[in-house]
């Protein structure tokens, strides 16, 4: 409800605007009955055919007049409801890019999807309720007035009516809330294996995956689809209700009213206005219980913004709002001062120190260990890790991401030319050489347009092997000051590895390297080698050394080293994932 009262708030004058035009539309319908009364009882019973005329012509008028108003308010809201959808898209997407790498492992990218196609509608479209909304409500009280000076009994039934109609719908829409939280989290859930599915269809094609999938889908599109119907169902009473309660709600009053004409407590005109009072009432009802619907349904979708507003990277997390327009903590004033030349990385965790300017690999028993040592000296999540003793967390994350890079091995390839995704205005021959260190240069030749050629988004026209040299070369045509390399080679064979080990160590010479990986290619060319089991750093040394002298080491890479004699085929990396 605030992140709602935060778009209203954003336009208040435009707002206002539609607030007094929904008004004076909705109130305007109550004046036609009142003039076809007084045409009525001045006019046709009494003979005045001048009088007639007159009413008529005020008839006409207030038509004229009312249709200006409902124009005139109808473009205003629509107004207010696009203004509020650029509005969410535009936090939403300075959101997304604030977080940036730390997303996907937070959100699913069908929750993303979801939340920026539909949510940002349904959010937009509550603030109708700042129009006719208002309006109904103002109407309401009008001819409750009006009602009354005709009859107290008739006002009565008027204010007291449109109160059961509430007690009626009430639990549909609350029933309504809680099916289409559901639905909403189902629906972004299929979204996000959907994506997954054809993201990595002609993999699960070569390895027989694709029937297994395909009815994994069925069976969690028939769950989403019986979720729908639940749904379905409980707007279906509730558009019955807006529909036949106030039909009953205008019978039951013309039948008191006419009862009341017979006696003569009322007028003939006085029938005819209180039947058009009451008829003119189911326009401000049902805009009241479509708005409440709408209210429902928003309540449920802003829910869902702001839990991906609400996410933030651990390294930049803390209590309190992040939305919209606040400003990053690595933004925030007295951020410690990085190192002014290169300095070590050290993660008290494990225990590692990746010295300054030299090359230093690290064999993990586990790879998750591995990941999550990347993602700490990385800066990607909360820890007590320094670069040249300064906390890692209390330096401007500007800072830290303009010089230390983390290049996972699956890291996102976005669409366009191959030149790029490489580095967009970048000089060919800076760019030739990173393809050199990455031993990409046959992907380059194997395009019809070498470097100008189109690359579809995650690389997908390109094979595993030739995706992952694209990715390293990308890494090392950004020349960072700290590049942390998360298995650049798994999906490459034995020879384009050895050229790429010997290569990126010329080419990183005297810059701060860190490796991930157990190939012994790569751990060969390391300066340094350290052995991360059981969450920390068990021993270090040469890459000799370690196999003279640690035996868990030794049985590690040996095993990488037969996993490799095996000949893979270009997707193996694409497979395993």
């Amino acid at each position: 409800m605030r992140y709602l009262w935060w778009l209203v708030r954003c336009q208040p004058w435009r707002v206002l605007r539609g607030g007094l035009l929904g008004t004076a539309w909705m109130v305007g319908l109550s004046a036609r009955p009142y003039l076809i009364a007084r045409a009525v009882d001045d006019g046709l019973l009494a003979r005045d055919t001048r009088a007639l005329a007159l009413w008529v012509a005020a008839i006409v008028v207030a038509g004229l007049a009312l249709s200006y108003l409902g124009i005139m308010r109808h473009r205003t809201m629509t107004f207010i409801r696009e203004d509020a959808k650029a509005r969410s898209a535009e936090v939403l997407l300075r959101q997304l890019s604030r977080i940036g790498a730390a997303l996907p492992r937070r959100v699913a990218a069908g929750e993303v999807a979801t939340v920026g196609g539909s949510d940002i509608n349904w959010t937009a479209q509550v603030l109708t309720l700042t129009g006719p909304g208002v309006g109904a409500v103002v109407a309401y009280g009008v001819i409750a007035v009006v009602l009354w000076s005709i009859s107290p009994m008739l006002a009565l039934c008027v204010l007291l009516g449109v109160p059961v109609v509430g007690l009626v719908v009430g639990p549909l829409l609350r029933r309504l809330e809680s099916a289409e939280s559901v639905y909403r989290r189902q629906q972004g859930a299929l979204t996000a294996r959907s994506g997954d599915i054809v993201a990595g269809l002609r993999v699960l094609a070569g390895v027989g995956g694709r029937d297994l999938f395909t009815r994994r889908y069925a069976a969690k599109s028939q769950d989403l689809r019986a979720e729908g119907y639940r749904v379905g169902a409980v707007n279906s009473w509730i558009d019955a209700a807006t529909v036949a309660i106030p039909g009953l709600f205008l019978a039951a009053v013309v039948w008191l009213t006419a009862r009341m004409a017979v006696t003569g407590d009322v007028t003939i005109g006085e029938l005819v206005a209180v039947y058009g009072y009451v008829a003119t009432l189911i326009v401000p009802v049902w805009f009241l219980l479509e708005g409440s619907y709408e209210l429902i349904r928003g309540r449920v979708a802003a829910r869902r913004i702001t839990d991906l507003l609400n996410v933030t990277p651990d390294d930049v997390g803390g209590p309190g709002r992040r939305w919209p327009g606040s400003v990053p903590d690595a933004r925030r004033p007295g951020a410690l001062a990085a190192p002014a030349g290169p300095a070590d990385l050290h993660d008290p965790v494990t225990g590692l120190t990746v010295r300054a300017g030299r090359l230093t690999a690290v064999a993990a028993d586990d790879p998750a260990e591995a990941l999550a040592l990347a993602d700490r000296l990385g800066r990607y999540v909360v820890s007590e890790a320094t670069w040249g003793g300064v906390p890692l967390s209390g330096i401007a994350l500007d800072e830290v991401r303009s010089r230390i890079m983390v290049a996972d091995h699956d890291a996102y390839l976005f669409a366009g030319t191959l030149r790029e995704i490489l580095h967009p205005g970048g000089d060919d021959d800076r760019i030739a050489q990173a393809l050199r260190v990455a031993s990409a240069e046959d992907v380059v030749d194997a395009l019809p347009a070498g470097l100008d050629t189109p690359i579809d988004a995650r690389g997908r026209t390109l094979s595993g092997g030739q995706r992952q040299r694209v990715r390293l070369a990308r890494a090392l045509r950004a020349e960072p000051e700290v590049l942390i390399l998360v298995d650049p080679t798994s999906a490459v064979d034995a020879h384009t590895e050895a050229r790429i080990a010997e290569r990126l160590r010329a080419a990183r010479a005297g810059r701060t390297t860190m490796v991930i990986a157990t190939s012994p290619l790569l751990l060969g060319r390391a300066d340094l080698v350290a052995h991360l089991s059981a969450g920390r750093i068990t021993a270090t040394g040469s890459h000799a050394d370690l196999l003279d002298e640690d035996a868990d080491y030794r049985h590690l890479v040996a095993r990488d080293s037969e996993d490799s004699d095996v000949e893979q085929p270009a997707d193996t990396e694409e497979t395993y994932r």
